[in-house]
């Protein structure tokens, strides 16, 4: 098999947190009946200690469980930067719970019984919402990397040309000459692998504080 050339390639993953072993059991045979790897917990506590991998996933998660409710853990994963896309389960749920659950980001609230592909609609759709913000994360880190290529030099001309100044007023400011500025100009671009000086200004406003 090769291997994936980014986490958002990687196989996805399934988290299931639910304090009800049958619960979790049957979810896990669910998934792996659509080809979804899962993996359970009985408590948050037991997911927090678990190292996650690099790859798209979905976290199930129960809302009422002993200790902490499955709303305060949401609460908990937004504040420390938990970025994974959450469908709650409940069997006591109500609409006051349901509204805060959305309104903190949940990708769905479905009461039990639900259907299997209420279920499954919902796993599926948070896979791809953190498909995606790996693969912006991945294309982030790329761009950095190319920008640490670049000569001191280089990021001088590079931040005066997206500004929209021409080479001659560059090199009066950076007290150059218009060759050097048009070398250091075609060194940077071909680094950043930037086709056109939009797609320059493009990126450079991506990379911000950092270029």
């Amino acid at each position: 098999m090769t291997p994936p050339t980014s986490p958002a390639d990687a196989e996805p993953i399934v988290y299931v947190v639910d304090d009800d072993h049958s619960v979790r059991a049957a979810l896990e045979d669910l998934l792996a009946s659509v080809g979804l790897r899962a993996i359970g917990f009985g408590a948050t506590r037991d997911f927090l200690a678990h190292p996650r991998e690099p790859a798209p996933a979905c976290l199930v998660l129960d809302v009422r469980m002993p200790g902490q409710s499955g709303l305060d853990f949401q609460r908990q994963m937004r504040a420390t930067g938990i970025g994974l896309p959450v469908v709650f389960i409940t069997g006591h749920g109500d609409m006051a719970m349901a509204v805060e659950a959305m309104k903190g980001g949940a990708i769905e609230f479905l009461p039990k019984p639900f259907r299997e592909q209420d279920l499954l609609d919902a796993i599926h759709q948070g896979i791809a919402r953190d498909r995606e913000r790996l693969a912006q994360e991945a294309a982030g880190a790329d761009l950095h990397a190319r920008w640490a290529l670049l000569t001191p030099g280089e990021q001088a001309v590079v931040r005066l040309v997206v500004q929209g100044q021409l080479n001659k007023q560059i090199a009066w400011q950076l007290q150059l000459s218009e060759v050097t500025v048009k070398v250091r100009r075609g060194q940077a671009m071909r680094k950043m692998q930037a086709a056109s000086l939009a797609e320059l200004v493009r990126m450079v406003d991506r990379l911000g504080d950092a270029g």
